[in-house]
């Protein structure tokens, strides 16, 4: 019965996910034992309103299983997932966070015309919004939603694109509406990324081959696809439970550049205004560092070269821009890199946002790699992060990088551990009571 609700928290219906998730907890937490708590946190897992197997309920039920203290949503384009998670993450009682992440342009810096962090555009970049209070989220879905308009005009052309390749395969035409649109949550405010496009070619390649040597066959000779040793195991097991999201992931890797067409700056708007904007609700703009990748943790770039050659550049004309954090993943690069990379937030200051990027069911919950000492400074962070939003929240002034902050005389690295201590104290099943924790 238990494992039938724990399916549920992936359902329709927000409702019935929340309900379902009060069940569960009452049935561990009171009647079975508790799961084994960490010290890990996460600040960085996507949901259906991006593209993800996890609801924002089973998000959180995931990271509370794992052990983790905290988790955030970081949807594409999209704060619709960021209420339930903040709801879910109450009821369990684990600390949580929200943001989004989005592409802007760097035109009018120093950058302009790099590649960047973005494997498929030169001068467009990911940056992250984080820690946004709750009281934002209505003003945040307005500000993106033009955003999302863009990157759908943009989705059905490259749909078009699709469709016009796939015909001379033998594979039938891809209803945008029916296959797409209807799947994802777009109607509810998520947002519809490559993912979902290439995730309904990958149904259709399976409807056409099946799954073994007759589909690796077809991406080999008609797709002109490479497959490592690892995928091509997991795609000649025809009882592979993750057989569609391996899929997915060798044709993001290797076949989305034959469809893509590169997003406007109507899509991408410029860095400024996404980072001012961030700043005049409160929350945190983070550059997200890249750096050369060698092995991709979620199966889906290519060995590639990023901002590792101009950092020393980058990283002050970030702090002009306006950011106030560096958000990375730590599983991702080398230790010389990230120590690199640590030493120059030192420098100009900004604050460490680490997080393991989830959207795939492969991954893990857990990376023990946050709990090595090089790294503890960014579970301090994560905690200062919670305290942040939540004080916010409460009173605009208490936000960590507020000009009206109390504490704006202190460095950094001394306002981030008082956000830190307080975020430790506060009631994760009643974040709302956060004022009883100002002690400055």
């Amino acid at each position: 019965m238990k494992d039938k609700i724990i399916q549920e928290l992936n359902g329709s219906n927000k409702r019935s996910r929340l309900f379902g998730l009060e069940k569960i907890y009452k049935s561990i937490e009171i009647g079975e034992g508790q799961f084994k708590k960490t010290e890990e946190v996460n600040n960085h897992v996507h949901t259906i309103y991006s593209f993800s197997p996890y609801s924002p309920s089973m998000a959180a039920y995931l990271a509370w299983k794992a052990g983790l203290q905290a988790v955030g949503i970081m949807d594409h384009d999209s704060v619709s997932g960021c209420k339930e998670l903040i709801d879910a993450c109450k009821i369990i009682g684990i600390a949580s966070t929200v943001g989004f992440e989005l592409r802007v342009n760097f035109s009018g810096t120093i950058v302009e015309g790099r590649k960047l962090n973005n494997p498929d555009s030169k001068n467009i970049g990911y940056i992250a919004i984080h820690g946004i209070p709750e009281s934002k989220l209505q003003e945040t879905k307005k500000f993106l939603n033009p955003i999302q308009v863009a990157r759908n005009k943009r989705n059905k052309k490259m749909l078009d694109n699709l469709n016009n390749l796939i015909k001379d395969y033998g594979i039938e035409e891809i209803d945008f509406r029916e296959e797409i649109y209807n799947i994802s949550r777009a109607q509810e405010g998520g947002s519809i990324t490559e993912r979902y496009i290439l995730y309904a070619v990958a149904r259709k390649i399976i409807q056409k081959t099946g799954k073994g040597e007759k589909l690796i066959s077809f991406l080999k000779d008609n797709l002109d696809i490479v497959l490592s040793e690892k995928i091509h195991k997991f795609l000649l097991d025809e009882n592979n439970q993750f057989y569609l999201y391996d899929l997915l992931g060798i044709l993001k890797s290797s076949f989305l550049d034959k469809i893509f067409i590169q997003p406007d700056y109507e899509e991408c708007i410029s860095v400024y205004e996404a980072v001012k904007f961030s700043n005049s609700i409160n929350a945190i703009p983070a550059y997200a560092y890249l750096g050369d990748v060698t092995d991709s943790p979620t199966g889906d770039k290519r060995a590639e070269k990023f901002e590792d050659d101009f950092l020393e550049e980058l990283i002050p004309e970030l702090k002009k821009i306006g950011f106030k954090a560096i958000t990375y993943m730590p599983p991702r690069n080398t230790l010389n890199q990230l120590l690199h990379l640590q030493r120059l937030c030192r420098k100009y200051e900004f604050m460490e946002i680490s997080g393991v990027d989830i959207n795939s069911p492969r991954q893990s919950f857990n990376y023990t790699i946050i709990l090595r000492p090089e790294f503890a400074h960014l579970i301090e962070a994560t905690w200062a992060l919670i305290a942040h939003e939540k004080l916010a929240n409460y009173d605009g002034k208490y936000a960590l990088f507020n000009n009206g902050n109390p504490l704006k005389g202190k460095s950094l690295k001394e306002r981030i551990v008082t956000y830190s201590e307080i975020g430790k104290r506060i009631d994760s099943r009643h974040p709302e009571l956060v004022y009883q924790k100002i002690n400055f």
